[in-house]
């Protein structure tokens, strides 16, 4: 052990930053997708996401979002008219994968795939095809964030990163 009390403490700091860049691997960011219109959000949460819900127009955009974090329901964002879809995760399941198509105002269809290989898929195929996923395979989706007007969701981006399984410990790292 030092004995010069700066000797110890940079060694405190070298071993704190190590691991902080050790964590930080499993972090990656999607970047948006869509023509960035309106007012900005961020779905985010303590705990990992348990259920996702989307409303879309018949036959056309996406309108709302909404995520479930530890069963903890978010505000809608964009608006939360005409069909709700909605998929709640086993405690076992994280989302694996983000894709879709967006066009001119709005996100067109997002489809949600999860670990276990189910999927939950909203809107219409219309147009420019997008696909977001985690660069390190054990990283999960941690957070969503865009932009939204009073109509739709017009811009979508993809947070990723480790999620606990643990419920006792359930939290969302952004490492």
């Amino acid at each position: 052990m030092p004995t010069d009390p700066r000797t110890f403490s940079f060694l405190v700091l070298a071993v704190l930053c190590a691991s902080c860049l050790a964590d930080f691997e499993y972090f990656s960011f999607s970047p948006a997708v869509g023509y960035g219109r309106g007012s900005s959000f961020a779905l985010t949460g303590n705990g990992k996401i348990t259920a996702i819900r989307l409303w879309e127009r018949s036959n056309s955009y996406i309108t709302g979002i909404q995520l479930s974090n530890n069963h903890i329901w978010s505000q809608v964002f964009g608006h939360a008219s005409g069909s709700m879809i909605e998929m709640k995760l086993y405690e076992d399941e994280i989302i694996i994968q983000v894709s879709g198509k967006y066009h001119s105002n709005y996100i067109y269809q997002l489809t949600f795939v999860t670990s276990r290989g189910r999927s939950l898929v909203a809107g219409q195929p219309y147009r420019t095809s997008f696909n977001m996923y985690p660069v390190h395979k054990d990283a999960g989706l941690i957070a969503l964030s865009g932009r939204y007007t009073y109509g739709g969701i017009t811009t979508l981006a993809a947070h990723w990163g480790l999620v606990s399984m643990d419920p006792v410990q359930s939290t969302t790292s952004y490492k």
